[in-house]
């Protein structure tokens, strides 16, 4: 399956507010061509080139759902440039414990469903340890993980439960702030 801009599930399908099941680990054929395929993306989109020849959205993440596949699979890949790169390629992750202290993007996240603008700040935990089946080792892994890194993994992981970014923006207050929580530029 090639995946491309054309092929991500925008935000005004429903199927991105359902609930997404686990799969058997480890994955059968499948499922593992599935979730190397959206690796494939997200490595392939930050490349200028190949984002324009393939008609690809930059991304540090996807989840099988955004591709209208209701498995719990989720692809991250995120170059941190000299200080290299952190890639996770996990089925049926889940968040184990996290951080009392917030964190958020300075500009607000952003999402390959959502092709709107939703600004405000995002309120994550600044610290979320997380397990998962790790496709690439073949194993059961525990995740720590702290700042961008976290907040990438509760996004992707918050599509498997139906809910995107711009839920947890205040209607109210979209641009507030907290004192105590990690701003990440």
């Amino acid at each position: 399956m090639r995946i491309n801009n054309d092929t991500i599930v925008k935000d005004s399908d429903p199927v991105l507010r359902e609930k997404s099941v686990k799969v058997s680990v480890p994955l059968n054929q499948e499922d593992h061509n599935l979730i190397m395929n959206m690796l494939q993306y997200v490595r392939d989109s930050i490349d200028p080139q190949k984002a324009e020849e393939q008609n690809l959205r930059p991304a540090v993440g996807i989840s099988a759902v955004q591709i209208g596949v209701l498995k719990q699979l989720v692809a991250i890949s995120i170059d941190y440039g000299e200080d290299g790169k952190s890639e996770y390629v996990l089925a049926n992750p889940r968040i184990v414990s996290h951080s009392a202290q917030n964190a958020y993007l300075k500009n607000g996240e952003g999402c390959l469903s959502v092709l709107d603008e939703h600004e405000g700040h995002v309120f994550r935990h600044a610290r979320v340890s997380v397990k998962a089946f790790d496709v690439l080792q073949n194993c059961e892994v525990l995740i720590k993980a702290e700042g961008y890194e976290a907040i990438v993994l509760q996004h992707e992981i918050d599509h498997l439960s139906g809910h995107l970014f711009y839920d947890h923006i205040d209607p109210q207050n979209p641009w507030k702030e907290d004192s105590e929580a990690l701003v990440i530029e």
